[in-house]
C-alpha cells in the first residue's frame, strides 16, 4: 500500500508527469534535455528525478560525465502510460543537449 501512495504522490505534480511522459516517448534523457525541453531549472529537475529514483520509477546509467535517465518497468506506471499515449503528442519536441 505504501508503494502505491508513493507513486500517487509522484504523479500529483504536473512537471513529474511531463518528465515521465517525455521519458516514455524518448526512452532515455539527460537532465539538460529535460530542463531545456520543459524550461525547468536543473535543481528542480534533479529533485524530481531523485524522488522518482527513490520510488524506483526511473533508472540511471552513466555516459561519460552525464547521467542518463530512463523509466523502469512498473505495472502501475505502465497502465497509466498506456492511457496517456495520445497526450504525448502535445509535449514539446526534445531540445537536444549541446553538452552531451
Amino acid at each position: 500500500m505504501q508503494r502505491l501512495v508513493q507513486i500517487a504522490k509522484i504523479l500529483s505534480d504536473i512537471n513529474r508527469v511531463k518528465i515521465i511522459a517525455l521519458m516514455q516517448r524518448e526512452k532515455e534523457l539527460c537532465v539538460c534535455e529535460i530542463c531545456d525541453t520543459l524550461t525547468l531549472s536543473q535543481p528542480l529537475v534533479s529533485r524530481h528525478l531523485k524522488l522518482m529514483r527513490e520510488a524506483e520509477l526511473v533508472q540511471t546509467r552513466q555516459s561519460g560525465k552525464w547521467m542518463i535517465y530512463s523509466l523502469t518497468q512498473n505495472k502501475i506506471l505502465n497502465c497509466l502510460l498506456e492511457d496517456l499515449q495520445e497526450e504525448f503528442a502535445q509535449l514539446p519536441k526534445i531540445v537536444a543537449c549541446a553538452r552531451c
